[in-house]
């Protein structure tokens, strides 16, 4: 496993915990955390997405990410790291299973942006809001 892998693998694992700071620790400064998922919300900045964080925690009871795979590619002093995710969680009383994939860019060791797309429809559809 490269070291970037092993970085998102510890950031993805760190939302098992309901610690904020502990999530956030790996994203740099700057980090761009983008949401192409219709239901998704992108922010700039490791202290507006340090923000979020607990909303996203408490509605999302006993998440958990799955990495099923990952592929990586150093440029420039920057890896790029795609993972094919699986989320589960209980949402309002409701288990849920979301695929998706995420694209991060790791430099020195910190997560400089993620780009995050996820099945919004079966979100939707798992939580009782879409037949």
């Amino acid at each position: 496993m490269s070291s970037a892998i092993g970085v998102v693998s510890g950031y993805l694992g760190a939302f098992t915990r309901n610690d904020p700071d502990s999530i956030a620790a790996y994203v740099s400064e700057g980090f761009r955390n983008e949401h192409l998922s219709e239901l998704g919300s992108s922010c700039v900045g490791r202290l507006e997405y340090r923000r979020r964080l607990p909303h996203f925690l408490a509605a999302f009871a006993d998440r958990r990410y799955s990495i099923v795979d990952a592929v990586d590619q150093t440029r420039d002093s920057c890896t790029e790291v795609a993972v094919r995710y699986r989320f589960e969680a209980t949402y309002e009383g409701q288990q849920i299973e979301i695929p998706g994939v995420m694209w991060f860019s790791v430099r020195d060791g910190l997560i400089t942006k993620r780009i995050d797309t996820w099945d919004s429809l079966t979100f939707l559809r798992q939580t009782g809001q879409h037949d």
